[in-house]
């Protein structure tokens, strides 16, 4: 017998547990990574189902949708849905997805996409699981596809030299406040938001990498390592060696750009994560891959976006 509750912030250790058994090691997670995505987001409302067969957890879904008024769009988000693979190909997964699109729809939401929300599992359907098919018929369409990135920093980085007038380094508690201007002005949506949501959360300064140009703020890099604030799970680098690191989002002020400082600020952020001591780094969720490609990066892992269309309750 199939039974849905309310999935709450106390089941990391049941979501990680699902997700690991139907996606396998390569994108396993850990229950701190559960617990950070099953916090709230702010700007959305969110909710999620476990589901119980024969009083023995087999699957969730957990949904996000934007607040009124954010300007989202999509509007709402499928975060993640797994079943374990004895309980796959009886139907369950169609009932978990039916209860998120219901509740997508309660909350006004006209589009959904699998993945990538504010708090995202992964910025789509990871490639290699191959289950497209499950989503496409029931009526998701294939958007585009978006990538990870990785290298290796051991053998070195090769750097760029910074332009007179050019300097980067981490960031310390004293530019904060500058730098959520900075994004508010340069990058109001999502890389703002992650800002704020990083602040919250009282995440170390450093772990912004910023770059100045004649001692104004010209653009910034945000690094994810192994005792992060944002858990470096998030970013599946099992097939890389020890220690880990991410990269990204970055971004240079709209006014600046043309003039090769994006290349230098990833030279600068690379060679700052090598100097922490990475090994394994991603760049996620990117379609650049020639542009990092000139920095030593390959493909690593591939996501489909997805989308359907909801006809919003009411």
């Amino acid at each position: 017998m199939t039974h849905l509750q309310p999935l709450i912030g106390e089941h990391t250790a049941q979501v990680s547990a699902l997700w690991n058994a139907a996606c396998g090691p390569d994108l396993a997670i850990s229950e701190r990574f559960a617990a950070y995505n099953l916090h709230e987001a702010t700007g959305a409302t969110r909710a999620g189902r476990l589901a119980y067969v024969d009083g023995v957890p087999a699957g969730f879904v957990q949904v996000s949708a934007a607040a009124s008024g954010a300007g989202a769009d999509p509007s709402g988000w499928v975060d993640a849905i797994a079943v374990a693979p004895q309980h796959q190909n009886h139907g369950l997964g169609s009932e978990l997805l039916i209860w998120a699109e219901a509740w997508l729809a309660e909350q006004g939401c006209s589009r959904v996409r699998l993945g990538g929300s504010l708090r995202p599992f992964a910025p789509g359907l990871p490639v290699a699981l191959a289950r497209n098919d499950f989503f496409e018929h029931r009526g998701y369409r294939f958007q585009r596809a978006e990538w990870d990135v990785a290298r290796v920093l051991s053998g070195g980085v090769a750097a760029r030299a910074l332009p007179p007038e050019v300097s980067a380094r981490p960031a310390c508690a004293d530019d904060l406040a500058g730098l959520d201007a900075f994004l508010l002005r340069e990058f109001p949506g999502r890389w703002r938001f992650e800002f704020q949501e990083f602040l919250r959360e009282a995440g170390r300064p450093s772990d912004y990498f910023l770059l100045w140009a004649d001692g104004v703020l010209a653009g910034f890099a945000r690094l994810t390592v192994e005792d992060s604030e944002r858990p470096i799970d998030r970013f599946y680098p099992q097939r890389l060696p020890r220690p880990w690191g991410q990269l990204g989002p970055l971004g240079v002020a709209a006014g600046l750009r043309g003039r090769g400082y994006g290349g230098v600020l990833v030279s600068a952020a690379l060679e700052q994560l090598r100097s922490q001591g990475v090994d394994g780094c991603i760049i996620d969720w990117t379609n650049l891959l020639d542009f990092y490609a000139r920095f030593g990066f390959t493909p690593y892992r591939q996501y489909a976006v997805l989308l359907k269309a909801l006809t919003p309750a009411g």
